[in-house]
């Protein structure tokens, strides 16, 4: 039989979203569970954005804070661009998810318990010295809904067989199916995965499927609830979507690029996280003439990517600010021989190791400084996962147009969350012109390896090319002829002209657009993943009558040619980041306007509230906000 979201007897709360986070321990299931629960949504019509959280240590100790693994998703009848601040839902699987998650859970909220998980080794392994499920303020505080799920999983399951331990696996499913039927899920989508993914091993399929009913089931019978909430479609430009991941949305632009350029995609990398999904997804597309290849290290993947720019394939590498710090030297060389070629950063929590599965913007200044001598890059940062697509063949627009590396800026936040994204007309983009020159006949004028065009990069020779011979390596050159040169002169003439070509790439970008008026009391500058809660942020103080715009800076080397006077248009200047103040120190430096940053370094992204607040003191300094203090007394997340 199967079961409608609206078959449910208990009373249904239309509501126009939900943020929702599931924890648990790093082998409960909750990766998986947010990410079915994001496809049904998805296919729902809603919109929805995604925060997977990890846990930093590959098999971090089972039951402890470390080990806590979590995936938030917030879908809506909007449009949407954050997961949420505090989440409406919390589900736990233990005590360590609880302690470390209940503080984001509104006053209020449901908080459903896998109360079979709540004991005294679970507590030890916590450190905390008693069952928080007896807590009185707890009760009183949220709606709390215990169910033993590990029990009524067992209990599901029994009839296929299976071990207690490979039984027990089932409670994330039986989790699921309660989720499901809470918020008016389909169980459809999910059963047609369970048939996907377990298909080869029927017992376990059917145990899951049985497990997800299970937890409906639960949730349909139970008066624990007393209501059920439902959320429209939301109304979105007509088209084609899929869900798609940063990394995933990041490996289908180099796909686009490398078919709109006419080139071979080599991808040279070696594994870090967060960005070793690019080359797990590049991987599925041999067909497509992708070439991945997987090196002893980073130094020899960037090297691998430099030599294969020069043998006239798009060239691709990819890794997290450790890799990028030894791929500096290559990335020099590339920089030098004035190679097309495309280094993107899928930026972590630093310093060295740091916080490998933690969002940070802390790579800004290794990107623009981090390699020796005078090394100027172009650098660019998408704002959202669905842009990684854009950022992507625009990297490479660039790098083949202006003959020179290219640095995308990616985060963890953006690479492993995830969003509804328009498919677009592939056959309606427009080509990305490589031009190679031709071949020279005895007798004709010497090939110049360095002349140069308008925009001065040098022409692209394909090795082999009768009559294109010319020297090559890191030692600088002599202009025009490529020959080794120490002259002084010609060292400062071609340093000044590989900076001049990098800066005359504002040129070729768009200006900066600002959302709101182009003057006012606050403008609020932000960059990479830290988008979505800015420009929500400004939406609500703007609807509270505050008089604060949004500029989202995408080109960050060099920066939009407008953006100086538009900075100057405002009595503040806001910089959010997630680091220090990078971009800050950068924009003063360059139009000597005096920004305020609003940092955090914590492996979290911003929440709108916090950067509502931060607006809301700038823009009331020295005046009388009272009127709109109390409109921004609102809810947000």
């Amino acid at each position: 039989m199967e079961t409608s979201p609206e078959s449910s007897k208990q009373s249904v709360e239309h509501v126009s979203g939900i943020t929702v986070r599931l924890a648990g321990d790093s082998g409960d299931g909750m990766q998986l569970l947010g990410t079915q629960l994001t496809n049904t949504s998805a296919l729902a019509g809603n919109d929805v954005a995604t925060f997977p959280d990890f846990p930093a240590e590959i098999r971090a100790p089972r039951g402890t804070r470390a080990g806590v693994s979590g995936f938030q998703v917030q879908f809506a009848a909007e449009e949407i661009f954050t997961p949420g601040d505090t989440l409406d839902c919390l589900v736990v699987m233990n005590p360590a998810a609880l302690v470390t998650n209940l503080a984001d859970l509104r006053k209020g909220g449901i908080l459903v318990v896998n109360e079979d998980g709540f004991n005294e080794k679970e507590f030890k392994l916590a450190k905390i010295d008693k069952n928080p499920l007896e807590d009185e303020i707890l009760e009183s505080t949220y709606r709390v809904v215990k169910v033993s799920m590990t029990k009524m999983t067992r209990d599901a399951v029994s009839e296929h067989g299976l071990s207690v331990k490979i039984a027990d696996r089932c409670k994330n499913f039986f989790a699921m199916g309660l989720v499901y039927w809470l918020f008016g899920r389909s169980l459809e989508p999910t059963l047609r995965f369970i048939q996907a993914k377990f298909g080869k091993k029927p017992e376990v399929a059917q145990a899951n499927e049985s497990a997800l009913r299970a937890g409906w089931a639960f949730g349909e019978t139970t008066e624990a609830f007393g209501v059920s909430y439902r959320v429209e479609a939301a109304e979105l430009e007509p088209g084609t979507y899929k869900n798609v991941m940063g990394n995933q949305a990041m490996a289908w632009g180099l796909l686009a690029a490398a078919h709109r350029s006419g080139k071979e995609l080599f991808y040279g990398t070696y594994p870090i996280t967060p960005a070793s999904d690019i080359l797990h997804e590049l991987t599925k597309y041999k067909n497509f003439g992708v070439r991945t290849f997987q090196a002893e290290d980073e130094i020899a993947a960037m090297g691998a990517t430099v030599g294969a720019s020069f043998g006239g394939s798009m060239a691709v590498t990819a890794s997290s600010g450790p890799g990028i710090a030894l791929k500096a030297e290559a990335m020099g060389l590339g920089m030098i021989m004035e190679l097309p070629m495309v280094v993107i950063n899928v930026q972590r929590g630093g310093p060295s190791t740091g916080l490998p599965t933690k969002t940070e913007q802390s790579d800004l200044l290794q990107a623009m400084f981090g390699r020796n001598g005078e090394a100027p890059l172009p650098i660019l940062a998408p704002c959202s996962p669905g842009d990684c697509f854009e950022i992507a063949q625009e990297a490479w627009r660039l790098a083949v147009e202006c003959m020179t590396p290219v640095v995308v800026l990616s985060d963890g936040y953006i690479a492993n969350g995830s969003e509804p994204w328009k498919i677009p007309d592939v056959a309606s983009m427009e080509p990305i012109v490589v031009q190679h020159p031709e071949g020279t006949e005895a007798g004709d004028q010497p090939y110049l390896p360095y002349q140069r065009d308008e925009n001065l990069a040098r022409p692209w020779a394909i090795p082999g090319t009768e009559g294109l011979m010319h020297r090559l390596g890191g030692l600088e050159k002599e202009d025009g002829t490529g020959n080794v040169s120490y002259d002084p002169a010609n060292h400062q003439h071609m340093t000044d002209t590989r900076a001049k070509k990098v800066a005359l790439v504002a040129d070729r970008i768009p200006e900066q657009d600002v959302f709101g008026e182009p003057e006012g009391d606050v403008l609020v500058v932000s960059w990479g993943g830290t988008y979505g809660a800015c420009h929500t942020a400004v939406s609500r103080c703007q609807r509270a009558g505050l008089a604060v715009s949004h500029a989202h800076v995408r080109y960050l080397n060099p920066l939009p040619r407008n953006l100086g006077q538009l900075l100057k248009q405002f009595k503040t200047v806001l910089v959010p980041e997630l680091n220090t103040g990078q971009l800050r120190m950068l924009l003063r430096h360059q139009y000597l306007v005096d920004c305020i940053g609003i940092n955090k370094i914590q492996g979290k992204p911003f929440t709108v509230t916090e950067l509502v607040e931060a607006i809301r003191d700038q823009a009331c300094v020295g005046r009388d906000c009272t009127v709109v203090d109390q409109k921004l007394k609102i809810r947000v997340g």
